[in-house]
């Protein structure tokens, strides 16, 4: 009987769907499903809603609730985690604070000073899982879907032992963007994408085994496809490879589309999905949720009609069932960089191919991006590595270090301007930095 623990299972809708997919593989229809958060009300209504999947399903599964993290993990063969480390109180100041300086992020969960904050938040959280792992469940794979995706992956596969890799839908769902887009159903496309989370490239991408890059280039042209995607497509443009995760996303990354407001206008207000009011939206759509999430997901439980229980597409499910001996199944995933990219640094949190089976993650050689490529990610890797080393150490000074190398903030603001928005942001998040003795950069 497969045991799987799910870490910040109160994220209501990613769990349901998540558990959905997993009841549906013959192997783990009487898996032992372990809940475990930290706000007991949100554990209760996911405990009811896992419930009823497994009633309508008519499943043998079993499903425990705890706030006990020791006990959910106790033998478990796979863990998922969605955490949040710090609510909207703190995460507002990612962004509020840099835009303050002139640094205009939108989602900030990912890179640049909002980014690393966040990171430095949550890589303690998610060492002390790690050591959790290793202590009650050493043999367990670990599926992180939380942000930033590279920065914790790299924190947690440099200082554990444990199988981890991150999992991210940005892959997947370009890949199928683009075939949408060429007019090709997406079991007849392949690829090859590699880089780093956020930030890879289609090195190959064929419908047929033909080349579809000139049939992409084609499509682009068109007004409405060029404005679905206005940063990616001028990226795909001038650097001739389809990157991964949305043009708000990456707007973000880079030097070229956010520092300057005229820029702003051109390339990032319209038909990006990300715009600059993102920001405020969001804002307010986590306030709404927060005051009626009770009562969506009441409607939810009470609702008579059948529920839908159709395998979907998260692929965590796929990789569990292969772990537990079902067949193994390929992913992009994110792995440590023991040369499988050739001219990426070494042990870097990189994203390739990856087979899942019952030996856990066998990743695949990839070998290098082409340099005008290569030449992006490095810079995003070099602040990564910076990022991580400042939180492990707890040296306030790397964190400044990090972000004075970001592309966009270095297009923006002199070094001074950079200590000294950098300093702001550490004094907001002091209670949540426990790896840093001083504060001072």
């Amino acid at each position: 009987m497969t045991k799987i623990a799910f870490i910040g299972a109160g994220s209501f809708g990613f769990t349901r769907s998540l558990v959905r997919d997993i009841l549906t593989f013959p192997l783990l229809q009487d898996a032992t499903l372990a809940l475990m958060d930290i706000d007991a009300e949100r554990l209760s209504y996911i405990k009811r809603a896992v419930d009823r999947i497994i009633a309508e399903g008519n499943y043998p599964a079993k499903v425990e609730a705890t706030m006990d993290r020791a006990e959910a993990l106790k033998g478990a063969d796979a863990v998922i985690c969605t955490i949040l480390a710090g609510g909207v109180e703190i995460w507002r100041y990612d962004i509020e604070i840099p835009k303050k300086y002139g640094v205009d992020t939108n989602v900030g969960d990912t890179r640049g000073p909002s980014g690393i904050f966040r990171a430095l938040r949550t890589i303690p959280v998610m060492l002390d899982i790690c050591r959790d792992i290793e202590r009650y469940c050493p043999d367990a794979i670990l599926l992180n879907y939380t942000n930033p995706m590279a920065m914790l992956c790299r924190a947690m596969q440099r200082e554990t032992k444990v199988k981890v890799t991150g999992l991210c839908h940005s892959v997947q769902g370009t890949a199928e963007m683009l075939a949408r887009w060429i007019g090709a159903p997406i079991e007849e496309i392949e690829y090859v994408c590699a880089g780093i989370n956020h930030q890879a490239f289609y090195i190959k991408y064929e419908w047929n085994g033909q080349d579809a890059y000139p049939l992409i280039r084609e499509a682009v042209e068109r007004p409405e496809i060029y404005q679905e995607e206005i940063v990616r497509n001028e990226m795909f443009k001038h650097l001739g490879y389809y990157v991964t995760e949305s043009s708000g996303h990456n707007s973000e990354y880079n030097w070229w589309f956010r520092k300057r407001p005229d820029l702003i206008e051109k390339y990032c207000t319209h038909g990006t999905g990300w715009n600059p009011g993102e920001y405020a939206y969001i804002l307010k759509e986590y306030t709404r949720r927060e005051h009626t999430w009770r009562e969506e997901i009441q409607k939810w439980l009470d609702n008579p009609a059948p529920l839908n229980l159709t395998r979907g597409h998260e692929y965590a499910a796929y990789i569990i069932n292969a772990y537990m001996g079902g067949e193994p199944y390929k992913f992009n995933g994110n792995v440590p960089n023991t040369g499988l990219i050739t001219n990426l640094p070494w042990g870097a949190c990189v994203e390739v191919p990856v087979y899942a089976d019952r030996q856990g993650f066998n990743p695949i050689h990839v070998g290098a991006l082409p340099p005008q490529c290569a030449a992006l990610v490095n810079v995003s890797v070099a602040v990564e590595e910076m990022a991580v080393e400042a939180c492990l150490t707890g040296n306030p000074t790397m964190v400044f270090h990090a972000i004075a190398y970001d592309p966009l903030t270095a297009a923006v603001l002199s070094l001074a301007e950079i200590r000294q928005m950098v300093n702001e942001m550490l004094e907001k998040n002091r209670p949540y930095l426990p790896t840093f003795k001083h504060f001072v950069a």
